[in-house]
């Protein structure tokens, strides 16, 4: 699925809006917390609210921080 959507202006802030079909995909309706996690080349995931996501993703960001070095030397 390829789909486009530009940036617009929502009150004082900024945000898009979302195709059907990507909405479709991702399962989520009104309401649903979506998560944006950062990919390689500049890139973001797209991820909706599942259970436990939000814990998993504290643990690797406490890992992340933890073993920093370890982890730059292993992207080398």
């Amino acid at each position: 699925m390829i789909a486009q959507s530009k940036v617009r202006k929502i009150g004082n802030s900024l945000g898009i809006v979302l195709p059907k079909e990507a909405l479709q995909q991702l399962k989520a309706e009104e309401g649903t917390i979506l998560y944006f996690t950062e990919s390689p080349e500049c890139s973001l995931r797209v991820t909706p609210e599942r259970p436990g996501f939000e814990d998993k993703m504290e643990i690797v960001e406490s890992l992340m921080q933890r073993y920093r070095n370890a982890l730059r030397e292993l992207a080398k």
